[in-house]
């Protein structure tokens, strides 16, 4: 299982000029394959007039789905090229569409297959990157004299308190990385004298 896995920061768009054909590059974070096809689908209908529109897109954090088409491209100068810099950069949970607009010179295979990859590398770096840990859901349920205190404990200590729910009880939901989970057991039973109980969760990625 992987501890992490980078992804694109935001979605958006670089565009460059190479031996005047255009090259737009539109970068999305996406959660899912399906997602996935919804951006492609939808860079496709912004730019139906495009000479091309490929696509690459890797899901997973350990990169079990990668997908990418040429859209037309001469076989592997555009969808392989963006897929492999994706790869290469590490990233996942990420789709990338390269809209094509030719401007009347042929590049020829190799300078395809740079054109296609390099955008996707520029947009990459124009938009930014940022890595999201894996981490195990967390339910802390304490009395409400006991409460307050500790939720400022747990944010004083850096804990990725999620969310508070009062009720009869107090539940605090939080993040905690695997490792830590016995030390924080232990933390949490000498702040609260024994009084809170702790349940876990399943995992996610923040």
């Amino acid at each position: 299982m992987q501890e992490q896995y980078r992804t694109v920061a935001h979605r958006g768009i670089h565009e460059t000029e190479i031996n005047r054909s255009r090259f737009l590059c539109a970068l999305a974070p996406v959660a899912t394959e399906t997602e996935a096809r919804e951006f492609v689908a939808g860079v496709r209908a912004e730019h139906p007039a495009a000479t091309h529109n490929c696509f690459a897109y890797v899901i997973g954090a350990d990169a079990a789905v990668q997908r990418a088409s040429d859209d037309g491209e001469p076989g592997g100068t555009a969808g392989a090229p963006m897929l492999q810099m994706l790869l290469r950069r590490e990233m996942r949970y990420t789709a990338a569409v390269v809209t094509r607009y030719y401007g009347g010179v042929k590049l020829g295979a190799g300078g395809l297959i740079r054109a296609y990859g390099g955008v996707v590398g520029e947009a990459l770096d124009a938009l930014g990157t940022l890595t999201r840990q894996r981490f195990r859901l967390a339910t802390v349920t304490v009395d409400h004299a006991r409460a307050g205190r500790l939720e400022n404990d747990l944010r004083a200590t850096g804990r990725a308190v999620r969310e508070v729910r009062y009720g009869a009880e107090v539940t605090i939901g939080l993040g905690l990385p695997d490792a830590e989970v016995a030390a924080f057991r232990s933390w949490l039973a000498d702040s609260t004298a024994g009084t809170a109980r702790l349940e876990l969760g399943g995992e996610a990625f923040a």
